[in-house]
């Protein structure tokens, strides 16, 4: 027996017996690197973090409180399967308060996951056979259609255009496009590029999905997080219950990133098929997490407080970068600006081919991370999730961040 046989079975979707051995360092870890480096060279200089996709400070105190109680009760130590009773009623009460969507079966149309992601990637082991095909928004969060090319389907790419307000434009579809096409991927409020929908875009959806008998799988991630009018449902569009279902996260909405805790609601099939899935990967999240997302559920205010501080952020590091030739504008959700890459850089006549070329050059030059976008045109991505303790710390970092950029003499 060879000593390396280990090498030869690796399964071919995650590379087969090359896995392991590609030489092609993709762009989070590029950003890794830089980022190390720049701190290895210049270890006084504060590093500006604007890449950091996930709030910057913890659960709100009563949520904690909450899991400290509940992990103490001898009956929340075991098993939860696909979920406790209480959360999905809560859900059911959240969505109708915070969204205005009534009428949804807390029994039958809603069901808890262990994150956003295990629900993004189990949907496809639902629906996609060899051959079938996802509709998936680029640029975007990509778990999705990562599953359903290891379960042997095609991806279609949706672009998201500033000309189009970053929404995917189903009408230029082709009928070979459509071909075998099973599962829509939505996100909005979007990552990266911050659009948010409206409720005609999400009734051209419902009736684009009829239509083509399409299943909407819509990522609410950022749903909550909403600047200038109430928070947008998918599911409060009529007809958007017989097409598909919505996945909310508590991650951003109440600072619970490392909690991995979110439900899927929704289509009374899409969530059955979903839980039949989940019960053969996981056991359920533990018991106590999701009793103290039932007290977060139950207290939206929170989110209220945690939209305010991204609102404020984003509007100081809009002015900032406008102040430096970027072309920002304040997003109505999210935590996050998309602006256009420049070209170059006076300062060291640098020229740059691409958005990681520059996000690169900021690091190294500025000390100042971003994450880069090359799929539709050359983007940046700002997050207002940087550290800062108060509101005199938020003001000194964007105005830190603004004295550097300007000193770069940036072309766009």
């Amino acid at each position: 027996m060879s000593e390396d046989f280990i090498q030869g079975l690796f399964a071919e979707r995650i590379g087969g017996k090359l896995f392991g051995k590609s030489q092609k360092i993709y762009k989070f870890e590029k950003i890794k690197r830089a980022k190390a480096e720049a701190k290895k060279q210049s270890p006084n200089t504060e590093l500006l973090d604007f890449g950091v996709g996930e709030p910057d400070e913890m659960a709100f105190p009563p949520v904690v409180e909450a899991l400290k109680l509940e992990c103490a009760k001898p009956e929340n130590r075991g098993y939860s399967d696909n979920g406790i009773s209480e959360l999905k009623d809560a859900a059911a009460r959240y969505i109708e308060k915070v969204y205005g969507v009534a009428g949804i079966d807390s029994v039958k149309e809603i069901i808890h996951s262990i994150g956003s992601k295990p629900a993004l990637a189990m949907l496809p082991d639902a629906f996609i056979n060899p051959g079938d095909g996802v509709l998936m928004t680029v640029p975007g969060y990509p778990i999705l259609a990562t599953h359903t090319e290891w379960n042997g389907g095609r991806v279609v790419m949706l672009p998201l255009k500033e000309e189009n307000n970053f929404l995917p434009d189903l009408d230029a579809l082709t009928p070979a496009d459509l071909k075998g096409i099973k599962l829509l991927y939505l996100n909005y409020p979007n990552n990266p590029t911050g659009a948010t929908a409206t409720p005609e875009f999400f009734e051209k959806v419902v009736a684009f999905a009829k239509k083509n008998n399409i299943i909407v799988v819509h990522d609410a991630a950022y749903a909550a997080l909403s600047f200038e009018s109430k928070p947008l449902s998918f599911l409060s569009v009529d007809g958007a219950k017989d097409v598909g279902v919505e996945i909310h996260s508590f991650s951003k909405a109440f600072n619970m990133t490392g909690w991995r805790l979110a439900f899927v609601a929704g289509n009374e099939k899409v969530v059955s098929a979903y839980g039949h899935v989940k019960d053969n990967y996981d056991s359920g999240q533990f018991i106590a997490i999701q009793k103290a997302g039932i007290y977060a559920l139950d207290h939206p205010e929170i989110t209220e407080k945690i939209s305010e501080k991204y609102k404020r952020r984003l509007k100081l590091m809009v002015e900032a970068l406008n102040s430096c030739g970027f072309s920002a504008t304040m997003p109505k959700g999210s935590f996050y600006l998309y602006v256009g890459a420049p070209k170059s850089a006076k300062k060291t006549n640098a020229v740059f081919n691409s958005s990681e070329d520059v996000s690169e050059y900021l690091i190294k030059e500025a000390h100042i991370s971003t994450v880069p976008w090359d799929d539709v045109g050359q983007y940046l991505r700002f997050s207002a999730t940087f550290i800062a303790k108060n509101k005199d710390e938020e003001y000194r970092v964007i105005e830190e961040m603004k004295k550097r950029l300007k000193g770069l003499e940036l072309v766009f």
